[in-house]
């Protein structure tokens, strides 16, 4: 690698940045605070991104796109992410963190999140658009029983984005392609490998919802996460995935859900009136008549309960935003537009419920 190159990795992660961006051809630039920004330097050369790629393991003669790692001096471990644009070579790369914040530093609903992780089986799904701290949130969770209890926590992921030190728990951290050949395949293998506790980097299609749930069925705690937009709230997340497990034709996959699902978190990040970003929640946990709306697919009762609810286990985006405006954290214009009824949200800064 080019020690430029090098230098501007270090510096930019070492000062805060989250991701870095190169495409030959063009100025490097970084994302910090959830803007991205043109870094210093000039372009960067099609030769300097092409050894990026070979460290990766991916031929830039013959390769389009793909995920994988790599080591830097000064930088530490980064996930990279090689693709083409306009037929040029592009990367994006991002630290591999070990360093964990708790759920207080998060900001998210702590003591619902422990009683989740001591769950001994059950489906624990994030959502959330990329770049939204879905990552952040479940090594959080991981950490937590880390700390706390005595498991074996097998992780499989795309890559992998946190590295987590044995402490009262035992890790086997797996990465597609480097470690297993794909998703499905890991997380049946690790049915094999006595886990207690199995992270599922993310339900994409109905082989692997249906492995999920039947893992959680048999006595595993497993915590995957949804991709879903930024107003995705949790029943849109419930909706999707009941529909990706009805594609598969197989009776009683509604059935399956409701009684195995144990909680859903959704979230996506505003910018701070202060500076920098912070994680805005939605969140359910399911029992009592839950489980009947879902499955029988009402999610319009999820969705008011949400809204309704002053449970300490329940709170909606709404809910959520209007206590962020009102403590002064989020800009009263940046929460209105993060909702998908503005008009709600501006009856509720007016105290109309």
């Amino acid at each position: 690698m080019n020690p430029a190159i090098r230098d501007l990795l270090e510096n930019a992660f070492t000062g805060g940045a989250s991701d870095v961006f190169m495409i030959e051809g063009e100025r490097p630039r970084v994302r910090k605070d959830g803007e991205v920004i043109i870094a210093h330097g000039g372009p960067v050369s099609k030769e300097d991104v092409a050894a990026i790629w070979r460290e990766c393991g991916c031929d830039p003669d013959s390769t389009n796109d793909g995920d994988s790692s790599l080591a830097v001096e000064g930088a530490g471990r980064l996930r990279a992410n090689v693709y083409r644009s306009l037929g040029r070579l592009g990367v994006v790369l991002r630290p591999i963190k070990k360093e964990i914040p708790g759920f207080d530093e998060l900001g998210v609903p702590g003591e619902l999140l422990a009683s989740w992780m001591q769950r001994r089986s059950g489906l624990v799904i994030v959502c959330g658009p990329t770049g939204s701290g879905k990552s952040t949130t479940i090594a959080a969770c991981l950490q937590w029983i880390n700390q706390n209890q005595m498991r074996h926590i097998v992780t499989i992921e795309d890559p992998i984005e946190y590295l987590f030190e044995n402490e009262h728990s035992w890790f086997s951290q797996r990465e597609v392609r480097r470690d297993t050949e794909n998703f499905n395949v890991a997380l049946r293998a690790a049915l094999r490998q006595n886990p207690d506790v199995i992270l599922f980097g993310e339900i994409r299609d109905a082989e692997s919802a249906f492995t999920a749930l039947r893992a959680a069925e048999t006595g595993h705690l497993v915590i995957s996460t949804l991709h879903g937009s930024g107003v995705a709230g949790v029943a849109t997340a419930l909706d999707r995935l009941n529909r990706i497990l009805s594609d598969s034709g197989s009776a009683g996959a509604a059935s399956l859900l409701s009684h195995q699902l144990i909680g859903v978190i959704a979230q996506q990040l505003l910018p701070r009136i202060n500076g920098g970003v912070v994680a805005v929640l939605e969140y359910f946990e399911n029992s009592g008549a839950a489980r009947k709306w879902i499955e029988e697919g009402r999610y319009d009762d999820i969705k008011d309960f949400l809204n309704k609810s002053d449970e300490a286990t329940a709170c909606s985006f709404l809910r959520y935003l209007i206590a962020a405006t009102q403590q002064g954290i989020i800009d009263p214009a940046v929460a209105r537009t993060a909702t998908d009824r503005p008009q709600d949200f501006d009856r509720a800064m007016r105290g109309i419920s």
